[in-house]
C-alpha cells in the first residue's frame, strides 16, 4: 500500500504512470512522511530515485547508515542514539539494574535490542527477559502463537522484574496489552494489580489507534516515556476547536478519523464502512467536539509527532523562501509572472535544506545535522492514567545532548507519579538488594553479573557506600570502625607518663632509685667496716652508682620519642650495664685472684689491688662504647611512625635503624654475664666470710634469666608494649642485682652489727 500511495504522488491523480507527466499533473518537489520507520524505508526507496526530499518523522531511523543509503531522506526527529543514551541514564539514575526488554518481531525490533542491550550490559545493568512479540493479527490467525503468548504472559508474573523496557510501536504495545489482558484473565486478577514501570520509546501515543477506547489504560500508570522535544504552539488549539469534517478545507481522512472517534457514520459519505461495527446506527452531525473525546482518542495539545511534522512543515517553506531568494538576486527586475513559472527541480532543495536554520515560531532553532537528522533532544514524560480513560502528561525531564555538560540529562524525580501497586515508593529492580556499607558484592556462580551476595569487608578495609564492588583500605592514619564502613582517625600509640604503666614503671624506678641511693648512702657511712672492706669497696661502690643510673636510664624508654631519646635509650642502657656488670666480674676475678694468691711468694699477688678491677671496668665499657659509636655512625635510631601494625593506634616508636647492632650490644651485655655467672660459680665454694660468690652467681643467674626472656616477649609485642617489657627488663635485673648482692650485706650492716667485726670474721674463717 505504500509503494501504491507513493507511485500515485508520482504520477497523475487518475492513473499510475511513473516517469512520464501528464498536462495538468501538479509537480511533486517533496515529502513529509512516515510516523512508522518501515513506511518511510518504503517511500524513500522510490523517491530516492528521483532524488525528492522527504522528511520523516519516525523516531528510528529506517536502516543503520541511513545517511549513506538513503541520501534524499531526512527526519524531523533527533537521532535515536540520544534516546538510547538516555533510557541508559534514566535507569542509571534510579538504580534500576534488573529489567526486561519487550520489542516486535521484526527488523525493527532486531535493531532495538542489537543497539539498546550492548549500551545496558556495558552499564552493569542486566536483562532479566528480552521477549519479541509476534503480531497480534498473526497471533489469532495461529493457535500457536496465541498459544506463545499466553505462555510469556507468565513472565509479568516475576515480581523482580518491575521494570520493562518496551520498543513502543503500535503493534508491541497492542500485543503487550494482550499479554497483560491474558495473564490477569488466567490468574484471576485485576489487570490494574499488575504493577510495573513503563519505559516507552518516543513512537508511544495513547490516541494512535482506536482500540485503546475498551482497553484499560491504568495498566500503563506511572509510565515513562520518551517523547520529542516540543512546545504548545499559539492558536492550534483554536485550530481544532473550530475544525469540522465537511469544511471546504477539509480532506477525506478527516471523514473516516470523525466517524471512528465518535462511533457514528456519516449517512451520505462513502467512507461508511470504514466506521466500526458498533457504530450502533449512529449518525455524525459534524458539529461534536473533538476536545470532548478522551485523551486515549485525541489529544488537543501539540504531541511530539504533531511538533515534529510541524518543524518538517516550515523547513519546507523556509528552503522554498531561501531557493527563490537566491534566484531573484540574479533578476534585474523580478515580477510576479516569473515566481510563478519558475523551474524548481526536487534534488535542487537538497543543498538550501541541508543548510537550513531558523527559528520556528515558538523560539526553537531548527536545523538538521550531518546525518540529515533534527538537532534536538527527547523530553521525559510520566503518564497519569485515571479510571475515566483520561491521563495526564506530567514533563519530569529531558534530555538534551546539545546542552552543557552537567545538564544533558536532567530529571525532577519529586514529580514522578508511580503505578498505585507501589504506593508512590520509589520502585526496586534489582537481581537482590543493594550490598549496604560495610560490604561487598560476591558473584554468583552461574548467575548474571547483576546476582551477587553480600560479603564483609576483611580486617583493615571498608565500604563506605552501598553496592560497592570492592573494599578499599583506609588512608594512611585512619583505621575501620567496628562496622567498617567509616574510617575513624588513628591514635598515638606510646608510652607516656600520664596513663597507668607510665606511672606504675617510673614509680618503680623511683623506688628502685631511692632504694639504691639508701644502699649507697649506708656503704658509705659504714665504708670503713670489715663487711665492706673485704668486697672491695671502691668496685662496690661504683656498682651501686652504675645500678642508680640503669634504673634512671629507664626514665628515656618513658614519653613521646623524638630524636635525642631515640639517640640515648639503646645506647646509654648498654653502656650503663656493661659498668654495672663489668664491676660484678671485676669483683668476682679479684676474689678468685685474692683466694689464688694466698702465699707471700706468689707471683698472682701483683695483679691484685685497683689497677686490676680499673682495667676490667674501663676495658669492658670501651668496647660497649665502640659498638655503640659505629651503630651511631652507620645507622642510628630514629623515631618512626608504624601505621599497620595495630588497629586503630600509630605506633610511635623509635626505629632501631640497623638492628643487628641493637642485638650486639644485647649480646655483648649476655657475653659479660655469662662470663660472671661462670667465674662466680666457680669461685662459690671459697669461704663465705670473704667473698661474695653465691650472691654474684645466683644474681647473674637471674639477670640471665630476664634477659634470655626479655629476647622473645620483644619480639612478640609492638607499640607501648614492647617498651614496657624492656623497661620491666632493666627495672627487674637491676633490682635482682641490688637484692642478690647487696640485701645480705645491708641486713649485717644493719640489723646484725655484732658480725660485722674483724674478730668475727677470723673466728668464722
Amino acid at each position: 500500500m505504500t509503494h501504491q500511495n507513493t507511485l500515485k504522488l508520482l504520477s497523475s491523480q487518475k492513473a499510475i504512470v511513473p516517469n512520464f507527466k501528464c498536462d495538468k499533473q501538479r509537480k511533486l518537489i517533496s515529502v513529509i512522511g512516515g510516523l512508522d520507520s518501515e513506511i518511510s524505508l518504503h517511500m524513500a526507496t522510490l523517491l530516492g530515485i528521483y532524488k525528492i526530499p522527504q522528511i520523516a518523522y519516525c523516531a528510528f531511523a529506517p536502516v543503520m547508515h541511513v545517511r549513506s543509503q538513503l541520501p534524499s531522506l531526512y527526519r524531523a526527529v533527533p537521532s535515536e542514539r540520544y534516546q538510547y543514551e538516555g533510557i541508559v541514564q534514566l535507569l542509571l539514575y534510579f538504580q534500576w539494574t534488573w529489567i526486561g526488554i519487550i520489542a516486535m518481531d521484526d527488523d525493527n525490533g532486531d535493531k532495538f535490542m542489537l543497539t539498546l542491550i550492548p549500551m545496558l550490559l556495558q552499564c552493569g545493568i542486566c536483562i532479566a527477559l528480552s521477549e519479541k512479540t509476534p503480531a497480534i493479527s498473526h497471533a489469532i490467525d495461529k493457535l500457536s502463537s496465541f498459544n506463545s503468548i499466553l505462555h510469556k504472559a507468565s513472565y509479568l508474573s516475576n515480581s523482580k522484574v518491575n521494570v520493562l523496557v518496551v520498543n513502543a510501536d503500535y503493534a508491541t504495545i497492542t500485543c503487550t496489552t494482550w499479554t497483560i489482558f491474558l495473564f490477569a484473565m488466567v490468574k484471576g486478577i485485576e489487570e490494574t494489580s499488575i504493577g510495573k514501570v513503563w519505559i516507552m520509546t518516543a513512537q508511544w501515543d495513547f490516541s494512535s489507534e482506536t482500540l485503546h477506547r475498551t482497553s484499560n489504560i491504568q495498566v500503563f500508570d506511572g509510565a515513562l516515556s520518551f517523547v520529542m522535544h516540543s512546545k504548545e504552539v499559539v492558536g492550534f488549539r483554536k485550530f481544532l476547536q473550530f475544525l469540522r469534517p465537511k469544511s471546504p478545507k477539509g480532506d477525506g481522512f478527516l471523514i473516516i478519523f470523525w466517524q471512528q472517534a465518535f462511533n457514528c457514520f456519516f449517512s451520505d459519505s462513502n467512507q461508511i464502512s470504514k466506521c466500526s461495527d458498533k457504530c450502533n446506527n449512529n449518525h455524525c452531525t459534524g458539529e461534536e467536539k473533538l476536545e470532548s473525546l478522551p485523551g486515549t482518542l485525541f489529544e488537543m495539545s501539540f504531541t511530539g509527532q504533531s511538533y515534529s511534522i510541524y518543524n518538517a512543515v516550515h523547513a519546507i517553506a523556509h528552503t522554498l523562501h531561501r531557493m527563490y531568494s537566491s534566484r531573484l538576486k540574479h533578476r534585474a527586475m523580478p515580477d510576479r509572472s516569473w515566481l510563478d513559472h519558475l523551474n524548481v527541480q526536487p534534488w535542487q532543495l537538497h543543498h538550501f535544506l541541508r543548510r537550513i536554520s531558523f527559528n520556528n515560531t515558538v523560539g526553537d532553532t531548527v536545523y538538521f545535522n550531518e546525518n540529515g537528522e533534527l538537532t534536538a533532544g527527547f523530553d521525559i514524560i510520566n503518564w497519569v492514567t485515571f479510571p475515566n480513560q483520561s491521563f495526564l502528561k506530567v514533563n519530569m525531564g529531558r534530555m538534551n545532548p546539545h546542552s552543557v555538560l552537567d545538564q544533558v540529562f536532567t530529571i525532577n524525580k519529586e514529580a514522578i507519579t508511580w503505578h498505585m501497586a507501589f504506593n508512590q515508593v520509589l520502585p526496586l529492580a534489582r537481581c537482590n538488594e543493594n550490598c549496604h556499607p560495610g560490604y561487598s558484592r560476591k558473584k554468583k556462580e552461574g548467575k548474571p553479573f547483576c546476582c551477587f551476595d553480600c560479603s564483609p569487608c576483611p580486617d583493615g578495609k571498608i565500604s563506605d557506600q552501598k553496592h560497592m564492588d570492592y573494599c578499599f583500605q583506609c588512608p594512611v592514619g585512619q583505621f575501620p570502625n567496628k562496622n567498617r564502613d567509616k574510617c575513624l582517625p588513628k591514635i598515638q600509640n606510646f608510652l607516656s607518663f600520664t596513663e597507668p604503666l607510665g606511672i606504675t614503671l617510673a614509680f618503680f624506678r623511683l623506688s628502685f632509685s631511692l632504694a639504691t641511693a639508701f644502699v649507697l648512702g649506708i656503704f658509705i657511712k659504714h665504708s670503713n667496716t670489715p663487711i665492706i672492706k673485704a668486697n672491695n669497696r671502691d668496685l662496690t661502690f661504683c656498682q651501686l652508682i652504675s645500678l642508680s643510673l640503669c634504673f634512671l636510664c629507664s626514665l628515656l624508654f618513658i614519653g613521646h620519642p623524638n630524636t635525642v631519646t631515640c639517640y640515648l635509650r639503646q645506647t646509654t642502657f648498654g653502656m650503663i650495664f656493661s659498668v654495672a656488670v663489668s664491676c660484678i666480674l671485676a669483683k668476682t676475678i679479684t676474689v678468685v685472684l685474692a683466694f689464688m694468691a694466698t702465699r707471700p711468694v706468689s707471683k698472682k699477688r701483683k695483679w691484685l689491688g685497683k689497677g686490676l678491677g680499673n682495667s676490667i671496668i674501663l676495658g669492658c665499657f670501651i668496647i660497649q662504647a665502640c659498638i655503640c659509636a659505629v651503630w651511631l655512625c652507620i645507622a642510628p635510631p630514629f623515631p618512626d611512625f608504624d601505621m599497620y601494625s595495630l588497629a586503630g593506634e600509630i605506633i610511635v616508636e623509635c626505629n632501631e635503624g640497623l638492628a643487628i647492632m641493637f642485638y650486639c650490644v644485647l649480646g655483648y651485655l649476655g657475653f659479660l654475664a655469662i662470663v660472671s655467672f661462670t667465674v662466680a660459680f666457680l669461685a662459690r665454694k671459697l669461704p663465705d666470710s670473704f667473698n661474695e660468690a653465691k650472691f654474684i652467681t645466683f644474681s647473674m643467674l637471674m639477670f640471665c634469666s630476664v634477659w634470655v626472656s626479655f629476647v622473645p616477649a620483644y619480639l612478640s609485642t609492638k607499640g607501648k608494649s614492647m617498651v614496657a617489657v624492656e623497661i620491666f627488663s632493666i627495672l627487674a635485673s637491676s633490682a635482682g642485682l641490688l637484692g642478690c648482692i647487696f640485701a645480705p650485706k645491708c641486713y649485717i650492716i644493719i640489723i646484725r652489727p655484732e658480725l660485722n667485726r674483724k674478730d668475727q670474721l677470723i673466728k668464722r674463717n
